[in-house]
């Protein structure tokens, strides 16, 4: 008791000393404690983000087709075969849009119907592209946010027309800017614009009937794994067992890429908070190292008057 009232009127003597003191064991502490937390917090948010891009998506690209270009028939034929799900093919091209309220570059996608699933897109009023569409070459349009504001002015724009390189399609759908999907989070801040694959076709120059690029989902109670074999074994034996010809490739590899990267921001910020801990810890030591320099004669006095060593 009697050194603990020591302690106490040491600590009052030198009331900067100790708070100094404490305000450096409580920076550490908390910058170790705070760093940690945010790493934990944005790791947990980016596995979220990352684990609602679309895990259960495939994506085929073509780069040589060997003289057996795929058309959209044969692509949508894949989704009759066992261990394939919903098929989509995709083509884009940068067009300029004009609406009610402005006009504006625009980055315009030619794709079916089973592309709102297997993205997980979501509507905010209308409906998104129809089978119907396709076949006819209907011209319509789906639009995001947006591009519904910036072009038309509103965003419940269902039935407006929006005149794309100069042929006017019918607005049938807004795409919700839902940050939790992919397509929101790969186009945000961007005019975009979906039209049926074949109407596109007729759109732009540049783009043939061959499909290059297309989507590939799982099966109802199919696995990644499965859905990737199958598709592989379909375009080896579509192009001669050359696997050169083509590439599947899977959203999980988006995924591990960014565990990679949380860990390694985990190691850098933990570090940084480490740094702090060891840099307030040296302080706090020189405290006391100065603290007990100074009592080394009033320590000597007392033991030599016959106080023990506690």
């Amino acid at each position: 008791m009697l050194s603990f009232k020591m302690a106490l009127r040491s600590i009052s003597s030198n009331k900067m000393r100790a708070a100094l003191t404490m305000l450096g064991i409580i920076i550490g502490v908390m910058a170790l404690v705070v760093l940690v937390s945010l790493v934990n917090g944005a790791t947990s948010s980016v596995t979220d983000a990352v684990s609602g891009l679309g895990t259960s998506m495939l994506t085929v690209t073509i780069s040589d087709d060997k003289g057996l270009p795929l058309d959209l028939d044969t692509v949508n034929g894949y989704m009759e075969e066992e261990g394939v799900g919903l098929v989509a093919p995709y083509a884009s091209g940068s067009m300029t849009a004009k609406g009610d309220e402005a006009s504006g570059d625009v980055t315009v996608y030619g794709t079916t119907p089973a592309l709102y699933e297997i993205q997980g897109m979501q509507l905010a009023m209308g409906r998104f592209l129809k089978t119907s569409d396709v076949d006819n070459h209907t011209y319509v349009c789906v639009i995001n946010e947006t591009a519904a504001t910036e072009l038309i002015g509103y965003v419940d724009c269902v039935d407006q027309a929006l005149s794309v390189n100069g042929v006017e399609y019918t607005i049938v759908g807004v795409l919700s800017d839902n940050e939790d999907s992919l397509t929101s989070m790969m186009s945000s801040g961007s005019l975009t614009v979906y039209l049926p694959y074949t109407s596109l076709l007729r759109l732009s120059d540049s783009l043939t009937s061959e499909v290059t690029t297309f989507y590939v989902s799982a099966p109802e109670n199919g696995t990644m794994e499965t859905v990737e074999a199958a598709m592989t074994e379909l375009l080896m034996e579509r192009f001669e067992d050359d696997d050169e010809a083509f590439s599947v490739s899977s959203q999980s590899v988006l995924e591990d890429t960014m565990s990679s990267i949380t860990s390694i921001l985990t190691i850098l910020l933990g570090g940084i908070a480490a740094i702090s801990l060891v840099v307030g810890g040296i302080g706090i030591m020189n405290i006391m190292l100065v603290t007990v320099t100074e009592r080394t004669r009033e320590i000597g006095v007392r033991k030599a008057i016959g106080a023990s060593r506690g």
